[in-house]
């Protein structure tokens, strides 16, 4: 007998006759002598709905109650579930993120767990019930409600699969796995059977929206092995597992593209101790994820300084930056936001050479001009304009090799 923890994304729950198709496959797990454990989002488009119908009662919803106005979405379908199942003659009990023990710090709408008690939980599973969690949400220590921002579900089922030390996290969503790039802009792309943590993160931070990022976090962090698979077929998808031996014989794994981002570059900055400091002091304190930094010096004492911003957060950087530009005598600002971030990911980097040398010529081919280069051990990232990042995406994919194999 083996534990399963299975999670369900929004499309997979949309309205109730998804939800009774979940009910199949968890019955059939269930009667296949396994324990499971189902965690649920919300049914699509009903977070939206719910954040519409909050900036209708209030221009600036109080976070502490759009929390606890969100936190329902997920609470219906946990619901529904259990009475289904229920319905059809099984033992299922559902709880919500607080029931289940989920413990959060106090950031409203972007809680982070801190721990998950799980004895509720054990417990319910050792009397023979199906345990059904809401996704996406948990407690403080003062017991107020808190959700873990969007894809936070994710979340949820890995941390409790880690917490109960699960066989397998099996996330179940609209894709059938994860692919060499996506497939809605490469009709080649190809399925990975297997890829390892790291690669699985660096996808996930760089535009691929297969998992939440803090879920890879959590698999790697107390190795859960996470199984990527369609809730709307019978197929093997992707396993998320440790690096092994035989990964690094594909020297790239996969292709991103990433057109959530914006440039803000501060001209003429004094060339001196503490400036960065002062710039990226300021927006770490108002709480905004900076990506890539260049840094470009000039003659005469002076520097350039650009960095990259999500666009959901570049008034607010631009806003930031424009006051520290005046106080260090920087001389001009200028920004964009008509960019992409394309990426190669693969664990081969590590022990082969002349991957950037592949990019770059892959891209001058199709006259791309590279804005922005960073790298890491075993990814590299160019800004481009926007306009080319699907080009780009199919060329890169071209480039190496990541085609179907032809039949």
């Amino acid at each position: 007998m083996s534990l399963r923890v299975h999670k369900y994304g929004g499309t997979s729950v949309a309205d109730i006759q998804r939800i009774a198709n979940v009910a199949g496959r968890v019955q059939k797990a269930h009667d296949g002598g396994d324990q499971v454990v189902v965690v649920l989002s919300a049914m699509a488009g009903v977070t939206d709905r719910l954040i519409a119908l909050a900036n209708q009662a209030s221009k600036t919803p109080d976070k502490r109650e759009l929390d606890v106005l969100l936190a329902t979405g997920e609470q219906t379908t946990a619901a529904l579930l259990a009475m289904m199942l229920k319905a059809r003659g099984y033992k299922a009990k559902s709880f919500l993120g607080f029931q289940a023990g989920i413990h959060t710090d106090h950031m409203s709408g972007k809680a982070r767990i801190l721990d998950i008690d799980s004895k509720r939980l054990k417990k319910a599973l050792d009397e023979g019930n199906i345990v059904v969690v809401a996704g996406f949400q948990g407690a403080d220590n003062d017991g107020d409600i808190t959700t873990l921002g969007r894809g936070g579900s994710d979340t949820s089922a890995v941390a409790i699969a880690a917490a109960l030390k699960a066989d397998v996290c099996e996330i179940y969503t609209d894709v059938d796995g994860v692919y060499t790039t996506d497939p809605r802009i490469c009709a080649d792309a190809r399925k990975i059977d297997r890829i390892s943590y790291e690669e699985m993160l660096e996808m996930a931070i760089l535009g691929a929206k297969v998992l939440q990022i803090r879920s890879v976090e959590f698999a790697k962090k107390y190795n859960v092995p996470v199984h990527v698979r369609s809730s709307f077929n019978e197929e093997e998808g992707t396993m998320v597992i440790n690096e092994t031996a035989d990964m690094e014989s594909a020297v790239v794994s996969g292709v991103t593209c990433d057109m959530n981002e914006a440039r803000i570059t501060l001209k003429k900055v004094p060339d001196q101790p503490g400036i960065s400091a002062k710039i990226f002091g300021a927006l770490a304190k108002a709480e905004i994820m900076v990506d890539m930094i260049i840094q470009n010096t000039r003659s005469g004492g002076q520097t350039d300084l650009t960095f990259t911003v999500t666009k959901d957060d570049f008034e607010r950087a631009l806003e930031i930056s424009e006051m520290v530009a005046e106080e260090v005598a920087a001389e001009e600002i200028k920004t964009a936001t008509d960019i992409a971030k394309v990426s190669v990911i693969g664990l081969g980097m590590k022990s082969h050479s002349g991957v950037a040398a592949v990019m770059f010529e892959a891209l001058a081919s199709e006259n791309i001009n590279i804005r922005l280069i960073s790298t890491s051990e075993i990814r590299i990232s160019c800004v481009i304009l926007a306009k080319y990042a699907e080009l780009a995406v199919r060329t890169l994919h071209a480039a190496f090799g990541l085609e179907k194999p032809r039949e």
